[in-house]
């Protein structure tokens, strides 16, 4: 090369640029879908004290319990087992009226919901309260089967705290008035997993809710005044 030219950028410097510029994009949106999520949503985080106080004269119309795993005899994993007794102690104080047990149910060999709901009758709920939602595969279709296909308005969400902001946040975007309590009663196990997995769900749904993406439920609904034994 001569004095006086300019050593011009390779292409693979070129490259090297760009994927980087994409990635502190990509950064930036994660980061932000996160931080607007939370902060959104974390003055909506009460006690089961304080929303059976709060919900006394006017009860929320459910309380809706998201889906974990469930072993293979039916019954729920520990984190499951701890959204579910949360529940159960949110209706008995008088908070919410019903429980809609949202799981998922793609297989014949596995089932959430109706496992949900049977814990729940077992620790003293009448079956006629406890509302069974199969289509609940996701937090985001939950959320939307709970504003649209059960008709709520008015809910609480039962989840561990890392997951109960996206619930939250979905159900504000699609009308719903929602108020949340954090299920947590102890360590779980492959907790960082779940959270490291939920920064990433939590930007995926931020635009679904915030673009309100259908689900496609069929036509479905199901009304809350009438009994959940018919779910």
């Amino acid at each position: 090369m001569s004095r006086g030219e300019t050593r011009r950028p390779s292409c693979l410097g070129r490259c090297l640029k760009a994927v980087l510029a994409v990635l502190v994009a990509l950064a930036a949106v994660v980061i932000a879908a996160n931080a607007i999520t939370v902060l959104s949503t974390r003055g909506q985080v009460h006690t089961v004290a304080q929303l059976a106080d709060e919900f006394a004269d006017r009860p929320a119309d459910a309380v809706v319990v998201l889906g974990a795993s469930v072993y293979a005899d039916g019954r729920p994993s520990d984190i499951l087992a701890d959204r579910l007794e949360v529940a159960v102690d949110l209706y008995k104080a008088g908070a919410a009226r019903a429980i809609i047990c949202s799981g998922d149910n793609r297989s014949s060999h596995y089932d959430e919901s109706d496992a949900m709901k049977a814990y729940c009758v077992s620790l003293g709920v009448p079956s006629r309260d406890v509302y069974v939602d199969h289509g609940g595969i996701t937090t985001y279709d939950s959320m939307y089967r709970a504003r649209y296909v059960f008709g709520a308005e008015r809910i609480i969400v039962a989840t561990q705290a890392y997951h109960l902001y996206r619930a939250m946040f979905t159900a504000d975007a699609l009308g719903m008035e929602a108020w949340g309590v954090a299920t947590d009663k102890g360590a779980y196990h492959n907790q960082m997993q779940y959270s490291l997995r939920e920064v990433v769900a939590r930007t995926k749904d931020f635009f679904a809710a915030l673009l309100q993406l259908p689900v496609d439920t069929g036509g479905e609904t199901v009304s809350l005044s009438e009994s959940g034994d018919l779910t």
